[in-house]
């Protein structure tokens, strides 16, 4: 999971939780920060949003959007969706072209789940004049 970004102290919401997501995942992620996820309803600044996704969810560009409301600046996105062949799969054009077009590109994957695709997305860097 630190491959991902994530670290000792960071505040990580999650989205899109539900009986199939990878608990295993999860719980890495809070044994490493050290702190607790919070809910959809967290309303204060998050270093990271952990979002789950699955064909049919909705529109993945408004919840990438969503995600950047509470995100503090050097924030992140870890975007899990199923992987091939699983109910809900995703497909990986999308997930780009939804980032792409929530102002996201996509900074490392990792295989943290057997079930579960998980790539980070951030904010491109801006250029320095």
């Amino acid at each position: 999971m630190s491959r991902l970004g994530f670290a000792a102290g960071q505040v990580v919401q999650e989205i899109g939780w539900d009986d199939d997501v990878d608990n295993e995942l999860r719980f890495a992620v809070e044994d490493l920060t050290t702190t607790d996820l919070e809910d959809e309803d967290y309303g204060d600044v998050a270093d990271a949003v952990l979002v789950w996704f699955r064909a049919g969810d909705g529109d993945l560009v408004d919840l990438l959007v969503d995600c950047l409301t509470n995100l503090a600046d050097e924030g992140f996105v870890v975007l899990c969706t199923p992987r091939a062949g699983r109910d809900g799969h995703v497909q990986a054009a999308e997930v780009e072209e939804s980032a792409v077009t929530a102002g996201l590109h996509a900074a490392g994957t990792a295989n943290g789940s057997p079930d579960w695709a998980t790539v980070r997305l951030v904010s491109p860097k801006t250029q320095r004049r």
